[in-house]
């Protein structure tokens, strides 16, 4: 239904905005761009706040998993694209939450039997001169060692070589188990003591999990507005839709998802209503959800 509004439109020149009075104590240190995310009670502090009021839009071209990481560094939030399979955005969600600022998957991986001339190609394809050597070639298998550009010297080694033949190999590594080192800070102060430019991070069985770099130490210091929850994990939002909420929903407060937002190019509908309804009705206030179109 259309409306019609009788009285006259304004433009915003046509407006004068008054400042109110600036103290000497109004300055850049002490302003605060914390904002609240979610609706909240007068005398409550909000479930969800950001420390810069900033979003990211329900967009596939804008916001995955590494633009919600990305944004969380800052204190912002992105909300996950929801045009995709339900599979696909819980995974994207798990990711962001699963993320530990710091440790990094690997992704310039190589097997033992990947000759030199394979290892430079890559290493113009990433630029990354360091690459695990794992049983299978993936980012998660079974460790067997590490080469680096000081492994190597392209000047005198057939590029037929086999990584085998120049890597470090496993036992000659120093690593750390995932069960004893659980935060950035313990993994810093390994790198540190045994003067590493690179500490691997696998499980029980010997399994690549995650890379440490000297080089990020202090890119984990200047994130000092990173939004975090109360486990320490990165704040990350979910696009949902008015059609499959009754699966979607559930698949992504499974992942972790902190806040949904129903992405719709209509907002004044009844599909929105039934859609909150059974949110509410299933899961409470503590899922917090919003609405965009």
């Amino acid at each position: 239904m259309a409306f019609y509004f009788e009285e006259p439109s304004h433009t915003f020149g046509e407006y004068l905005l008054v400042p109110g009075y600036s103290s000497d104590k109004c300055i850049p240190n002490n302003v605060s761009l914390k904002t609240p995310l979610v609706k909240f009670r007068k005398g409550e502090e909000p479930k969800v706040s950001m420390n810069i009021p900033m979003t990211s839009a329900i967009m596939q071209a804008v916001s995955n998993d590494k633009m919600a990481i990305a944004l969380a560094k800052e204190g912002g939030v992105s909300f996950i694209f929801g045009s995709q399979s339900i599979e696909a955005e819980a995974a994207m969600v798990a990711r962001v939450k699963n993320y530990k600022s710091g440790f990094v998957s690997s992704d310039s991986n190589i097997k033992p039997t990947t000759t030199l001339g394979e290892i430079l190609d890559l290493l113009q394809k990433t630029s990354h001169s360091t690459m695990a050597v794992t049983e299978d070639g993936t980012a998660n298998g079974k460790l067997m060692g590490i080469v680096t550009s000081r492994d190597y010297r392209v000047s005198r080694m057939s590029l037929d070589t086999p990584a085998k033949e120049f890597m470090t190999p496993f036992e000659n590594l120093v690593y750390a188990k995932a069960e004893e080192v659980t935060t950035i800070n313990q993994a810093n102060d390994l790198i540190w003591q045994h003067k590493l430019n690179m500490l691997p991070i696998v499980d029980q069985n010997q399994r690549l999990l995650h890379m440490v770099f000297r080089k990020d130490y202090n890119d984990n210091k200047e994130h000092e507005l990173e939004l975090i929850d109360e486990n320490k994990r990165y704040i990350v939002g979910a696009g949902i839709n008015t059609r499959d909420y009754a699966e979607r929903v559930p698949a992504l407060v499974k992942a972790g998802a902190d806040v949904l937002c129903i992405d719709s190019s209509e907002g004044f509908s009844e599909w929105q209503r039934i859609t909150l309804k059974y949110i509410h009705e299933h899961f409470g206030e503590d899922i917090k959800v919003g609405a965009a179109t």
